[in-house]
């Protein structure tokens, strides 16, 4: 049977959200279910740009846009469910390739791939505007329409995505990956993922993944969120700067070989962002939402330090990261906003 057990994939990966928390609102639909339709700020969409406003305002994107920082000119790579080619992503998309049904047109039909894809780089020209408004997205679709896949996949995607830039001159600076392995898969498996992703890493590539939803118990993050080299986010409850609740489901480390894990938490519950229907958004929780949020946040950091490497972007998040007003017993390095996260990088 291949790489399949009875009983259960060995080789599978998920998406890293809650699809118990996903809800879909229509562009002028009233408004429910938490969207803020009482708010005068929350512009003309039953609320929806207000919460992304929220998200912009908590890492202070205007000391990026303020300087004309925008993303522009970074590509970003986004392994996932697929990329709709929604209104507030109307120009972002560069490119696509789809390792599921192997079609050639951007689709996704999911959503999980498309929701990841607003919050990076969606252009404001509906209700969502992105972190990183002026960089592109690369889709690569990993994932099928229940949100499953093979590492394989996932791996033949990165190396593809390393032989992309060997033959471009514009290279895809950030992937990022908002899924991460189930339980039981076999370790040679987990191995190959991690080589691939760090392999990337060692080539210039910003690789950014989900800590998992298994929390809140230690050792819980999911991989490739395990890598010591790659960038691992976990979820925040809360975006207020006095108490930053960490969610309960992200996972937790430290890892088996003892390293902190996640290094950066981010709002990653209620997050709404582009749906797969016109003129649609919908409502998302997990891990796989606060990941997006820090590679947009990377795409403005590299557009305006090009010649920043991974390591050194790394080491910039450390500097900057703030682990005020979360638990102790969260070990992390904290969350990042972009005040810091542009001034105290030394060329």
């Amino acid at each position: 049977m291949g790489n399949l057990l009875i009983g259960f994939l060995i080789d599978t990966i998920t998406m890293n959200f809650l699809s118990n928390k996903s809800t879909s609102y229509n562009r002028c639909t009233p408004a429910r279910e938490g969207i803020l339709a009482n708010k005068t700020n929350a512009m003309h969409v039953d609320g929806i740009y207000y919460y992304m406003e929220k998200i912009l305002a908590y890492i202070h994107a205007s000391a990026a846009y303020r300087q004309g920082i925008f993303g522009q000119g970074i590509l970003v790579a986004v392994l996932d469910t697929g990329i709709y080619p929604h209104s507030d992503l109307q120009g972002r998309i560069r490119g696509f390739r789809d390792y599921i049904r192997q079609r050639q047109q951007p689709y996704d039909d999911n959503g999980h791939g498309t929701h990841i894809s607003g919050i990076i780089g969606a252009g404001g020209k509906g209700a969502v505007h992105g972190v990183a408004p002026g960089c592109y997205l690369q889709g690569y679709k990993v994932l099928d329409k229940n949100g499953n896949g093979k590492i394989l996949d996932i791996c033949q995607a990165v190396e593809d995505i390393m032989k992309y830039n060997q033959n471009h001159a514009q290279k895809i600076r950030v992937i990022n990956i908002s899924v991460g392995m189930r339980e039981r898969v076999r370790p040679e498996l987990q191995q190959r993922l991690l080589r691939s992703v760090e392999q990337a890493w060692d080539q210039g590539i910003v690789v950014l993944a989900a800590a998992g939803n298994n929390g809140p118990g230690e050792n819980t993050v999911t991989s490739p969120g395990v890598s010591k080299k790659i960038i691992t986010v976990g979820s925040l409850d809360t975006i207020n700067e006095r108490k930053r609740e960490p969610s309960l489901y992200s996972g937790r480390g430290p890892t088996e070989s003892c390293v902190v894990k996640p290094e950066i938490l981010m709002p990653g519950t209620d997050i709404i962002s582009c749906g797969t229907r016109p003129g649609t958004y919908i409502r998302k929780s997990g891990t796989s939402m606060a990941v997006p949020v820090v590679s947009g946040m990377i795409a403005l950091l590299l557009c305006k330090y090009p010649a920043m490497m991974p390591n050194e972007v790394k080491l910039q998040l450390y500097r900057s990261a703030d682990h005020s007003g979360i638990d102790e017993s969260f070990k992390c390095w904290g969350t990042v906003d972009l005040q810091r996260l542009l001034s105290v990088y030394q060329m």
